[in-house]
Parts: structure tokens; C-alpha cells; sequence
């Protein structure tokens, strides 16, 4: 089924040109059915990619989504165009009379700031307040996870002594956890981040079980056991050659920062990178979607109540 995106988007065409079912809004009215309604809060610099990164993933599924796309109203990107965050984009306090199916919350590169020096931190709170009475289950993504573990469970994060950057091989440590459905016992996912939360403090918090982890990456993907959060501290979302771009990016910038982990053929920028987790993604996502929020969430959204 479709992801209902509004017209004009860009990542309308790239995805039409990757042959995902897109819907336009003046399509859709034309049908008779509910979707899912999912927002997205995005945090990146990088917006339109990021858009199209998570639509692409969203519309891969059985179940048709419409999307609102959101954006922070008491910090404006300098990266994004006001034209397209205009076109595009809502703010909380334009939804915040309104309930959704699921809440998507990307990861942001602030993450070696403390969270209350975040020029959002505030209304991000708001946001992930107004989420336990008016989502049903929300993805929080890298950065955003760390941040809603920190307000809702008190874990901290921690500064690493080297940036966690490449693709890392996980583990399976719940393979009956409906998340977890159709993950091989191993599988591997791309990691961006200067910050980590301990596996000692997710495991002292019972309402949280921990799903999957990495030798080198540390705590992977948690869930509330109530299945209305979800919290992956990697990108299983991101593009083939979005670590690359980040990689020449911080080289053309004239910072020392070594090479991904397992991403280019033998360790050589000049070879596009292999993709070793688009399976992973597109599972953890549907799964999500799916045994999370379409299996869950009441048909009528004005029921849904607080988080237990």
C-alpha cells in the first residue's frame, strides 16, 4: 500500500523513480479507508533527505500511511529552505489538538551538548509529553532516543572517546519480541554518534527491555514493554551513501576523523559503499508499524489515553 505524502513534495519524484507506491493527497481522497496517521518530527539539517529516507521505508509496507512532516517552531534550520519548511511542515502547536497512529522523532547532531542546552529542549519536551496522551506508539531515532530515555527514565548519556561511526553487526536478544520478528540472529546497522547510553542503566529500568545490542555500538534498539516507545540509537534509515557524505564532509572540512567502520570495499572511498542493512531497516520499521501501531492503535484516535 501507498504512503501518503502531500503534493509537491520533492521525495515524491525520487521515490517514484525507485518504483515505491507514493500517493498525493488529491489521490487519496479518493479513497475509501483509514490510514495510519504518522508524524514526523524532524530534527536533521539535512531535511529533504531525511524525508525521503523515512518515506522510503514508511511506504514500503502493507499498510497506507498519511504523513504530516513537523518541524521545531522555537529553533529554524539554517539548512533547510523556508520556502519548502513553509510548503511542508507543521508545528506542535499547529497539531497538538490532534492525535496520531505513531510519532516518528529523528536523531540531530547535538548530541555532545547537554540536553537542556538545546535550543529546542523545551518544546521537545512538550512534544514527547504531548506524545504519551496523543500518539500511540513513537520511534525515537540515535540522538532523540538518548533524549527520551534521559526525560522519561532518567538514563544519562555519556561522552565516547572516539565517534562510533560505520556499520555495526548486532545481536538479537529477544528473538519472540514482535519488533524483533523476522530479524536473522545477527544483522547489521550504521551508527553516527559521539554520545552512548549504558546497558547497565537500561536494564536497571523495568519498564524497558532491551531488544538488541552491539559489541562495539553498545544498546542498539529498546522498547517500553507497553509497545508506545521505541528507541533505536543507530540509523538503519539512512541512504547508502549517507555515511559517505558525512565522511567527506568532516575531511573537506579539514577534520581528523577516520574512515566508517565496515562501509567502503577495503576500507576505499573511491568504491561506492555496499548496503548491508536495507533488509534490517525496512523489517525493524514494518514491524513497527505493523504489531506496534496498526495492530494497537483504536480505530477512533480520540481514544487514545496516556501511556501506562
Amino acid at each position: 500500500m501507498p504512503v501518503k505524502i502531500p503534493d509537491g513534495l520533492p521525495a515524491v519524484a525520487a521515490l517514484t523513480a525507485e518504483n515505491i507506491f507514493v500517493m498525493t493527497t488529491q489521490r487519496a481522497v479518493a479513497q475509501d479507508i483509514r490510514p495510519l496517521h504518522i508524524a514526523i518530527l524532524n530534527l536533521m539539517p539535512t531535511k529533504e533527505a531525511t524525508e525521503t529516507q523515512l518515506l522510503r521505508i514508511l511506504g514500503n509496507t502493507s499498510l497506507q500511511v498519511e504523513i504530516t512532516l513537523l518541524r521545531t517552531a522555537s529553533y529554524e534550520s539554517r539548512n533547510a529552505g523556508k520556502e519548502h519548511l513553509d510548503a511542508f511542515y507543521r508545528t506542535f502547536d499547529e497539531v497538538k489538538d490532534e492525535r496520531f497512529d505513531g510519532l516518528v522523532i529523528t536523531g540531530a547532531p547535538v548530541e555532545r551538548m547537554e540536553f537542556q542546552d538545546v535550543a529546542y529542549w523545551e518544546e521537545l519536551t512538550r512534544v514527547m509529553e504531548w506524545a504519551d496522551n496523543n500518539v500511540f506508539s513513537t520511534f525515537y531515532i540515535c540522538w532523540a532516543a538518548q533524549a527520551a530515555l534521559h526525560h522519561f527514565y532518567g538514563i544519562d548519556k555519556y561522552p565516547l572517546p572516539e565517534k562510533i561511526f560505520g556499520v555495526f553487526e548486532h545481536r538479537v536478544l529477544n528473538q519472540k519480541s514482535k519488533l524483533m520478528r523476522g530479524f536473522d540472529d545477527c544483522f547489521f546497522a550504521p551508527h553516527s554518534r559521539h554520545t552512548t547510553v549504558e546497558i547497565e542503566d537500561i536494564l536497571k529500568v523495568p519498564q524497558l527491555e532491551l531488544l538488541a545490542t552491539s559489541d562495539v555500538a553498545g544498546a542498539y534498539l529498546i522498547a517500553s514493554r507497553d509497545g508506545r516507545q521505541v528507541f533505536a540509537t543507530g540509523h538503519s534509515e539512512y541512504d547508502a551513501d549517507t555515511l559517505s557524505h558525512e565522511y567527506l564532509r568532516d575531511v573537506g572540512k579539514g577534520m581528523s576523523i577516520a574512515l566508517p567502520v565496515n562501509y567502503y570495499p577495503n576500507d576505499d572511498p573511491s568504491l561506492p559503499p555496499k548496503v548491508t542493512w536495507r533488509a534490517h531497516a525496512n523489517i525493524l520499521f514494518g514491524n513497527w508499524l505493523n504489531y506496534f501501531v496498526y495492530q494497537e492503535t483504536p480505530y477512533d484516535l480520540s481514544s487514545i489515553g496516556k501511556r501506562s
